[in-house]
């Protein structure tokens, strides 16, 4: 819509994760360096949590990037707490067949899958987004299914990614043997004011955009409303460019970014980190009930 009044190539600001447009801050590089080790050292299990939009979808999708060759990838990335059987839903990440088989079955055939892809050279990984939503007994499942080894080596390597709740999750008594399994684990934090100002920076000119399209007042009021949470920051810009353009202004200014944020809250949207939290615990609830 705006893109051609801006001289950009496409939106700057979509919501969907897009690895393309990945601005690593210290707390994602860190995050992608120690994912990438413990691929390469076939750790066991690997943690990565972080609130809701601060990027770590779109930090698997990089990393998912890097391994098109050499690994046997599996992607689990839609999970409810009705979420059903797990070895089913393993089976089907990897395109194995899982309909009309007992459990017994499907472990076996899982088991046989990874020892073909070990003989071949080809480590088996398991990527399961929003694992917060597994609860106890699918995290127990996803255990029992590696605890096959081959001498020093681990058959499957399990890369668990959620919200906080992960981390308290993993806490439960029940489910110590997994975290003693647990070589890499880290929490993303929230962006720096001076890290939204580069990541606003970083994803307009990589569409080809001013580096004064944001003038800093707006920046300002983006980093404070956001609290570092890049989904918010790309909702905020996202708005303001298209309230700058009704306007036919060149630049988004804090006229454009108070105008996004007043407008949210009149109609009952979040407009800032803490709203954000607790209109996702709110949802969770209602799921549960």
């Amino acid at each position: 819509m705006y893109e051609g009044f801006f001289g950009l190539q496409e939106r700057p600001f979509a919501l969907l994760p897009d690895p393309a447009f990945l601005y690593l801050s210290k707390g994602h590089s860190t995050a992608l360096t120690l994912l990438r080790y413990s691929l390469m050292n076939r750790q066991g299990f690997t943690v990565v949590s972080g609130e809701v939009g601060s990027g770590k979808t779109t930090l698997i999708n990089r990393l998912l990037d890097e391994m098109k060759t050499g690994m046997t990838v599996g992607l689990i990335n839609f999970t409810t707490r009705s979420f059903g059987e797990m070895a089913e839903w393993i089976n089907m990440a990897y395109g194995l067949p899982y309909k009309n088989k007992g459990k017994v079955e499907l472990y076996d055939d899982f088991v046989q899958f990874m020892i073909r892809e070990y003989a071949a050279g080809r480590p088996v990984v398991l990527i399961v987004d929003e694992a917060q939503n597994l609860g106890i007994r699918g995290l127990e499942e996803i255990r029992m299914l590696s605890n096959v080894n081959a001498q020093k080596d681990y058959l499957l390597h399990v890369i668990l990614v959620g919200q906080p709740e992960l981390r308290s999750l993993l806490q439960s008594p029940q489910l110590r043997q997994l975290t003693q399994r647990v070589s890499v684990a880290y929490h993303l934090k929230r962006l720096t004011d001076d890290e939204v100002r580069q990541y606003i920076l970083h994803r307009v000119t990589h569409v080809g955009g001013s580096a004064e399209l944001f003038d800093p007042e707006a920046i300002r009021l983006v980093a404070a409303a956001s609290d570092g949470i890049p989904r918010l920051v790309n909702t905020f810009c996202d708005l303001a460019l298209v309230y700058a353009y009704s306007e036919e202004k060149t630049t988004v200014g804090a006229v454009e970014v108070r105008a996004v944020l007043e407008d949210r809250r009149r109609m009952g949207l979040p407009s800032g980190e803490l709203e954000m939290r607790a209109a996702a615990a709110a949802a969770m609830e209602a799921e549960r009930s």
